[in-house]
């Protein structure tokens, strides 16, 4: 018995689906029978082992996720027809998948704060403790709603400093661009015309040629050194001791250090205001604000909060000793304390900080773009007019 197979793609099957249709036809001593089999791509299945070729999931995508969730629970749709919801109109796949996943979590019984708590990359335990806030007290619409008018405050802090900083960041890579293409492309043509002509050099000219010979001949060396230098920092911020050394040494510098300390206490009354204003205890909430301040210096002074007001201590007091914030801080906290009303004063000192915050930011981008400029100006000319002088003295000489 002779079998002979002859495989021809569907033409038929046009779409491009997750599987293939494909049309074996089958030779048994000349008796031909069709069969059409089925192939599931195999790839997309492959792929999904590897998390880091999954789609990250944006602050944005949780954002509406969170103000989208709120809305239809004070609709009055049961948490399992919002999930579903949700779930169906997620275009995000890694989102997706969350979404169905905390579904199937909520149906086998769990409470939405356990549910949440195992996608810890996704929802921050800021986000668990307000859900688990909003789930005990019963009013788990008016969180939700609050998370998310605190995530949208954040994000548009967060945005308005790194739009400041692109111009002057775009600024600086585009100068050292220029400046090493002149150093390695243009000063070499220089070098072998003087080389030609003879004669003495001036010294700035000469410090320019042995710059630019030392880049050309040692290219390698100094990348591998830039690259031991990146990777040693790295290291050095990987760890506890590192991290702290480094946020000191931050809130130490002239203008950095207080942009980094006004964000720092921005972000720390909001937070403590959105979760205290929730039912979230002042303990519980200090302990979760000291995980996410983003400062090894701001951390460890709230956790110093903590212990001082677990001894019996006031909250104003409490950050008086610290020496990290303000005293206008203090003394706002400590009218909140005395009228009972200390996430409302919270919230106002979050409100003051960020416009701080903004108008620090636009200062400082001010004063660093013309800063920038006048240096990039300077450098560029001094090894331009290193360059030319020689040709300038040997035109003078000839003539």
């Amino acid at each position: 018995m002779s079998v002979f197979i002859w495989k021809r793609k569907n033409s038929k099957n046009k779409d491009k689906t997750e599987n293939k249709n494909f049309k074996y036809i089958l030779s048994f001593n000349g008796t031909k029978e069709t069969v059409h089999i089925k192939i599931k791509n195999q790839f997309k299945i492959f792929f999904k082992n590897f998390k880091f070729l999954k789609p990250k999931v944006k602050n944005t995508q949780v954002i509406i996720f969170t103000r989208q969730f709120s809305t239809m629970i004070n609709a009055g749709l049961p948490l399992i027809s919002c999930l579903e919801i949700l779930y169906n109109q997620q275009n995000n796949p890694t989102f997706k998948q969350t979404i169905k996943k905390i579904k199937n979590f909520v149906e086998t019984g769990e409470t939405l704060e356990d549910s949440f708590k195992k996608f810890p990359d996704i929802f921050n335990e800021f986000f668990v403790n307000m859900i688990s806030a909003g789930e005990k007290g019963g009013i788990l619409d008016i969180i939700l709603a609050r998370v998310a008018a605190y995530m949208e405050k954040m994000a548009k802090l967060k945005k308005k400093i790194k739009g400041a900083m692109i111009y002057p960041a775009i600024t600086m890579v585009v100068a050292l661009i220029v400046i090493g293409i002149i150093l390695v492309f243009v000063i070499p043509v220089f070098s072998e015309m003087f080389q030609e002509f003879g004669g003495a050099l001036p010294i700035s000219t000469l410090f320019v040629i042995e710059l630019s010979n030392f880049i050309v001949n040692k290219i390698e060396y100094i990348i591998v050194l830039f690259a031991f230098i990146i990777f040693l920092i790295n290291k050095i911020c990987s760890t506890q001791k590192g991290k702290i050394v480094i946020d000191i040494f931050i809130l130490k510098l002239p203008v950095l250090g207080i942009l980094m300390k006004k964000i720092a206490i921005a972000k720390f009354t909001r937070t403590m205001s959105t979760m205290m204003a929730s039912g979230v205890s002042i303990l519980e909430a200090l302990n979760i604000v000291a995980k996410i301040s983003g400062n090894k210096s701001v951390e460890f002074a709230i956790i110093d909060v903590k212990q001082e007001i677990s001894s019996g201590h006031s909250m104003a007091d409490s950050l008086i000793k610290t020496g990290v914030f303000p005293s206008m801080v203090c003394s706002m906290v400590a009218v909140g304390e005395s009228t009972g009303k200390l996430d409302i004063m919270l919230g106002k000192i979050a409100d003051f900080y960020e416009e701080e915050v903004e108008q620090a930011v636009k200062n400082s981008v001010d004063m660093i773009e013309p800063f920038l400029l006048i240096f990039i100006g300077l450098i560029i000319g001094w090894l331009i007019i290193a360059m030319y002088l020689p040709i300038f003295k040997m035109a003078g000489t000839m003539g």
